[in-house]
């Protein structure tokens, strides 16, 4: 293994591309946005954002060129309806969007606060206006999950990550409906001891198909004296058992270096939730909270990550 560190993804100059500042209305901070690339050739991002309550709603921000003169709703996109579902007494967060084709919608999955904790829930769209509720899909405590944009040996599959010990790992679920899930398997562990990614670990962005396999960003967390530290990881999986793991890295290639990714509201934090594929169909841009505060984009090429896999797994 070479001693020469490889960086895999490119940040942007002129981070952090949104803030606090940026909002039409009064709110605490923007992070953690789940990503579309729109037929438009528009990027669109679904933040999440925290109020000066301390909970969370969506807000859409659309923008040409994906990083600069970004449109923002003057109003929230998406609020919690506890009303309609309890599961949201406390705020919805960190969406990820999958457009899904059989379906004509885009798939947006995201974690519902409710009173016993965090939980998945679902929604479809077809516009980011009207929201087709599904409502919460695996309780708590489950977080950071995605849809794969097809069906798997005929079911509906979803990555996601429930916590039922001291180490959270990442398990995949199939579906028939999209509302009853069940063949809950063991995808992915965090591992012991002293790794970067020792105590718990979960899925960044929706998995990118490519021909060698389902490539997973994963952030993996380790707790030091001085708290936790979110870093990124790779792993591959395979195209039609996506159970089986070809390949998993062994250490992280992106962790907070910047200002505005250790410092914040949650210090040492990158946590991406989406990303977009240029038309050549290798760079991909991929937007990430810092420090649970603002959203930044770094780039990358998905032909370098592979090869990265390649020589540290």
């Amino acid at each position: 293994m070479s001693n020469l560190h490889t960086e895999l993804f490119k940040r942007y100059k002129h981070n952090p591309i949104l803030s606090a500042s940026d909002w039409p209305y009064p709110v605490n901070s923007i992070f953690n946005a789940g990503v579309v690339k729109l037929k438009s050739g528009n990027t669109l991002l679904l933040c999440r954002v925290e109020d000066r309550t301390g909970l969370s709603h969506f807000c859409k921000a659309e923008s040409e060129n994906g990083i600069e003169n970004w449109v923002i709703d003057k109003i929230p996109t998406m609020i919690s309806e506890p009303e309609k579902h309890p599961e949201e007494i406390w705020g919805i967060e960190d969406p990820r969007i999958t457009y899904v084709p059989e379906l004509d919608s885009f798939a947006v999955v995201y974690t519902a606060f409710s009173r016993d904790g965090p939980g998945v829930a679902l929604a479809l769209t077809k516009d980011f206006i009207d929201f087709e509720r599904f409502g919460i899909i695996m309780p708590p405590d489950d977080k950071d999950a995605a849809l794969f944009p097809m069906r798997i040996n005929g079911n509906w599959a979803m990555i996601h990550r429930p916590v039922s010990g001291a180490r959270a790992n990442i398990w995949i679920s199939y579906s028939p409906d999209l509302k009853n899930w069940g063949n809950h398997t063991l995808l992915l562990m965090a591992r012991k001891g002293a790794w970067w990614d020792a105590n718990k670990i979960g899925l960044s962005p929706p998995l990118i198909k490519t021909d060698a396999g389902w490539l997973m960003i994963y952030h993996g967390v380790r707790t030091t004296c001085a708290g936790c530290i979110y870093r990124l990881g790779l792993a591959l999986f395979d195209l039609e058992n996506p159970e089986i793991c070809l390949m998993r890295g062994t250490e992280w290639f992106f962790a907070p270096e910047e200002v505005y990714e250790q410092r914040g509201d949650v210090g040492n934090v990158v946590f991406p939730c989406g990303y977009t594929i240029d038309d050549d169909g290798d760079t991909i841009n991929v937007y990430y909270g810092a420090a649970d505060t603002c959203i930044a984009m770094a780039t990358g090429s998905i032909k370098e990550m592979l090869e990265w896999l390649k020589t540290h797994s």
